[in-house]
């Protein structure tokens, strides 16, 4: 049993909501970005290597931001996510700038990573315990995937609506993930507020935080041509990460182990959270949690 594993953050996004580069947005006491303690606490759960997804727009910022810091830290390698990277067939419609979401992200690293790995957003701060879990059953030799998830009370912000997969478990197996793309206090609408249906606090929704073996790779290509098939002459249309891991539970071709994280988590969605988060990040540096930094 090997005991490598990669860690894959996703950092092509803009932020639109939050209004500009949340990925390498500051918040430590030294300027570290969100993602610079996700990377520590994975380097300590035992991590060996990070790839970082990327936008070649952000490519000299990152670097000499971000990537200065970690490249110390860790072995890292750069992909780069780009809405004209598709399979041979097909192009990309005129007027389409956005890449095609986190299906495409994943898929970019699939020359650089050879182990199993995990899969974080940059701009999600998910805890010691959720690297530990992730990292224990990534390396435990099991052909399933996994996720992490968190309960919903311990991920809301109070300054927006959140969007978050809404899970159904069973016998520790994920069955069925909802995407409910606006909550709020434990309640979501989809009839922009004319009505809300409530949610338990305790519910188990997706972060974002996968553990993958690398035979994703193979489902995301065919995925992503029947994808792009359907729907590639759309501008916005997006090609999800979740929706492939759920069709493969739908059809009995893998199974996905759910890990449930207890710690809050802590992000930038809207300009107004970064004070929040600054703060709590600060208590946890003081507390001698990041005194390695």
């Amino acid at each position: 049993m090997s005991n490598k594993a990669t860690l894959v953050v996703m950092a092509a996004g803009m932020g639109s909501r939050f209004g500009g580069l949340k990925q390498i947005a500051a918040v430590g006491k030294n300027g570290e970005a969100i993602l610079d303690f996700s990377v520590y606490d994975a380097i300590e759960a035992g991590f060996d290597k990070v790839v970082f997804v990327i936008n070649r727009n952000i490519e000299k910022d990152f670097k000499e931001i971000v990537g200065s810091r970690i490249e110390k830290k860790v072995e890292v390698e750069y992909v780069f996510q780009d809405v004209n990277d598709l399979p041979n067939g097909f192009v990309c419609p005129e007027g389409r700038v956005k890449p095609w979401g986190t299906g495409q992200a994943i898929l970019c690293c699939k020359d650089v990573v050879n182990t199993p790995f995990a899969v974080i957003n940059a701009d999600d701060y998910y805890g010691k315990s959720a690297f530990k879990q992730i990292y224990n059953n990534l390396v435990s030799d099991s052909e399933n995937y996994c996720m992490v998830g968190f309960r919903l009370s311990n991920t809301l912000t109070e300054n927006g609506h959140v969007s978050r997969g809404v899970c159904t478990v069973e016998d520790g197996f994920l069955t069925d993930i909802v995407e409910r793309t606006k909550i709020m206090d434990c309640r979501y609408t989809e009839d922009d507020g004319e009505t809300w249906t409530p949610l338990s606090p305790d519910s188990v929704v997706s972060m974002n935080m996968w553990g993958f073996t690398t035979d994703i790779f193979e489902f995301l290509q065919k995925a992503f041509v029947d994808f792009l098939t359907e729907r590639g002459n759309e501008i916005k249309s997006e090609f999800y990460l979740p929706s492939v891991v759920d069709t493969l539970i739908k059809n009995g071709v893998k199974k996905a182990r759910v890990l449930v994280a207890e710690d809050k988590w802590y992000g930038v969605t809207y300009k107004e959270d970064k004070d929040y988060v600054v703060a709590a990040i600060a208590d946890m540096v003081d507390s001698g949690m990041y005194d390695k930094m």
